[in-house]
């Protein structure tokens, strides 16, 4: 383990536990039609689950467990399947010629549904990149499956950067908005098809919701 990997210190829980947070309670603000008749325990059962991973490991993410890398992605697939089912939903009622009362109702169920998108990729991809934030703390991961400029121009960042939750997410917004690779480059077979479920869920979403917002008004 070299001298800059030692001078890290884990990165803090509590962004990652606000994009779910926020991610459960915009699908719970969504209207009944596009959510599952159970879904008002979403957020109760999202924030029972987040809660066990910090109680399982509070503080600083810093250790490299395997019983909490399988709930957390317990937490993520929950999240995922929840909006997958409002995507699918959204879709099928556009396409159906299903009424909203108004514009305002439409675009703010498909904004829902897409930053909820947004933040789902955001997490997977925070999770799976070389192994998660503690292998990646330590260096005992695989190698990077997203590669950040901060990496090759390493003279713009202090010696014991690595990436954290807020990049990932910068990454999926980028993704989901410009339906590509923007700063950061994917070089694994299942990050670029990560990116293009993203890219396709975000445009399906997008382009539906604004063209049947206009012929609502």
């Amino acid at each position: 383990m070299s001298e800059a990997t030692t001078a890290r210190r884990g990165e803090q829980r509590w962004p990652m536990a606000l994009a779910v947070i926020a991610a459960s309670g915009l699908h719970a603000l969504l209207p009944p039609e596009l959510k599952a008749q159970q879904s008002k325990w979403v957020p109760l059962i999202s924030a029972g689950i987040l809660l066990v991973l910090i109680l399982a490991d509070p503080g600083r993410i810093d250790r490299v467990q395997k019983w909490t890398r399988v709930i957390t992605g317990i937490l993520f697939g929950f999240i995922t399947l929840a909006n997958a089912l409002s995507v699918y939903l959204l879709i099928q009622g556009i396409l159906d010629g299903a009424s909203f009362a108004t514009a305002r109702e439409l675009l703010f169920a498909g904004g829902s549904v897409w930053i909820t998108n947004v933040i789902a990729f955001a997490l997977w991809y925070w999770d799976l990149d070389g192994g998660g934030s503690a292998a990646r703390l330590n260096g005992t991961g695989p190698s990077p499956a997203l590669v950040f400029p901060e990496m090759t121009h390493k003279e713009h960042v202090s010696v014991d950067w690595y990436p954290k939750f807020v990049d990932y997410l910068a990454f999926s917004f980028s993704t989901a908005l410009a339906f590509s690779p923007t700063d950061v480059s994917a070089v694994k077979p299942w990050a670029k098809v990560m990116m293009v479920c993203e890219s396709l869920v975000s445009l399906a979403t997008a382009a539906l919701v604004i063209a049947r917002a206009v012929n609502v008004v």
